[in-house]
């Protein structure tokens, strides 16, 4: 009798190890950005409400906090270029071997300045600097452990899956966002490491912040059936809203173009600016969008209120993000799309074409259509409204909802605003430009897609295919083997050419079978 189902297999239990040791630091890490954010917000709200009653040394401290901050951070960026914006962008790049930094350099300035920039109340998100502190934490994590090539990809990978679910409290959304918009492969090392990282990750936060979802609306009706039509125009407004929420974004350069007379080191000083009047007016409205949606619960706002709102934050939003601090757009595009959906539902419920009970409704789908119009990334948007509001009762509206957004945004030409940030993106640090590296190439299940050989495929020049990744089975392939859709092409590249030859390869696909 074979012995063969006795032995140990530790190839899969090393990726989940791997993944829980990145997720476990990268959750640490990603709380401490959290909690020193909401408690310095915390701060702020108190110094603006005092400032309404009258006490004039609350706006001084205001002030000389606000200036400290912005140099401060002006002072971190030009340090470290690389922490600026977001992280994701930085992320996909360094996935794609085009971008590389020292994982510290990046840490610690990205957690000082992010806190320092999002805590006074800029429109700004702690979710993507949290991927890209995560990201750091994988980094050196393969630093420690020695890994190169696949190996430290995923590894970063897992660790921005590990910095997601911990700004979240939403492991499956953190664990599919890098698969979907990160990493765009699905091979069972990479989602397997960071699905560990992912949860890992979700229970240090669990223990920190407690069970409750990060966005606990309050609703009594599932939306019926016979009022999907809503869907239909909502979903409309919300892929046109998103377009353009996609171009201002991508033109804040040019606007702050116009500030020739203050120093780039310094353009934190035009938010911060109008953070002042706003913070005085509401301080409630400050902030990455968190305490607005969950304010539904509370504020029945008039129909006029949330226009004003909703265009108050968008510009507000597209000030603080243009000038570069360190700060996401995730929390800021979702609470958006709750004022959006506010307001198409209270907008129809005075018209008496929808029941009230189901305005709500509609503010959490809404949160999952902008953001998938604007994001290009669906099952993203669904599982996160799904983890972060607590339920599975909206699945299929918000399926809906998302797929009709998705379309009208991709009808406008609307892109993934993440990989157009990326393109944007100048490399500060190319890394060594004559190691070989591998990658992985996914060969996309489409219509026009069919299974070929590998001696057919005019291969760009040093790329070598070393192993085909099809399931669970690793192929060591030759110019007779039958490449499929479905397939992960393990190619052994020049470092300096990992990016575009990955796009060279998906190209010489697709027109092989044109």
């Amino acid at each position: 009798m074979s012995t063969n189902y006795f032995h140990f297999n530790y190839g899969k239990v090393r990726y989940i190890a791997n993944g829980l040791l990145i997720g476990f630091f990268a959750g640490i890490v990603a709380d401490l950005f959290r909690y020193g954010i909401e408690i310095s917000l915390k701060q702020s709200q108190q110094l603006f409400r005092s400032i309404q009653h009258g006490n004039w040394l609350s706006l001084l401290t205001l002030l000389i906090w606000i200036l400290t901050a912005t140099i401060i951070t002006g002072l971190l960026i030009k340090q470290q270029p690389n922490i600026s914006g977001s992280g994701i962008p930085q992320v996909e790049a360094q996935l794609d071997d085009e971008l590389d930094y020292n994982w510290w350099s990046v840490l610690w300035r990205k957690l000082v300045g992010g806190v320092l920039a999002i805590g006074p109340g800029l429109a700004l998100g702690r979710e993507g600097p949290s991927i890209q502190l995560g990201a750091a934490v994988g980094q050196g994590a393969a630093k420690f452990l020695d890994n190169h090539g696949s190996d430290r990809r995923i590894m970063i990978a897992a660790g921005a899956a590990g910095g997601l679910s911990a700004a979240f409290n939403a492991p499956i959304a953190g664990t599919m966002f890098v698969l979907e918009e990160v990493y765009h492969n699905f091979s069972y090392p990479v989602w397997l490491t960071s699905l560990a990282s992912a949860v890992s990750a979700n229970l240090v936060s669990l223990y920190i912040f407690g069970m409750q979802p990060v966005l606990s609306l309050h609703y009594q009706h599932s939306l019926p059936i016979s009022q999907y039509w809503h869907l239909i125009l909502l979903g409309i407004l919300l892929g046109v809203l998103g377009r353009i929420y996609q171009w201002v974004l991508l033109h804040q350069t040019d606007f702050y173009k116009l500030f020739i007379w203050v120093p780039k080191l310094l353009w934190g000083l035009i938010p911060f600016a109008a953070l002042i009047p706003l913070g005085i007016w509401h301080p409630t409205w400050l902030g990455g969008g968190n305490g607005i949606i969950l304010s539904f619960n509370t504020v029945n706002y008039s129909l006029m209120t949330l226009v004003i709102l909703l265009l108050v934050r968008f510009a507000f939003s597209m000030l603080s993000y243009g000038s570069g601090l360190p700060g996401g757009i995730f929390l800021p595009i979702l609470s958006l799309g709750a004022i959006i959906g506010a307001i198409y539902g209270v907008g129809m419920s005075q018209l008496n074409l929808l029941a009230p009970q189901y305005v709500y409704n509609l503010i959490i789908i809404s949160m999952a259509g902008y953001f998938t119009a604007i994001g290009k990334a669906p099952f993203t948007a669904i599982l996160l409204v799904t983890e972060m509001v607590g339920s599975l009762e909206h699945l299929m509206p918000l399926a809906v909802l998302s797929l009709v957004a998705y379309g009208i945004d991709d009808l406008l030409n609307g892109k993934p605003i993440y990989a157009e940030l990326r393109e944007r993106l100048v490399p500060s640090n190319i890394g060594h430009v004559g190691n070989p590296t591998e990658i992985q190439v996914p060969v996309f299940e489409s219509n026009q897609i069919e299974p070929f050989y590998v001696k057919e495929l005019p291969w760009p020049k040093n790329c070598l295919l070393v192993k085909i990744q099809r399931g669970e089975k690793l192929l060591i392939p030759n110019g007779n083997t039958l490449i499929r859709p479905g397939d992960t092409l393990i190619v052994s590249v020049p470092q300096k050419q990992s990016f575009t030859a990955k796009k060279d390869i998906i190209y010489a696909i697709q027109q092989l079978n044109n």
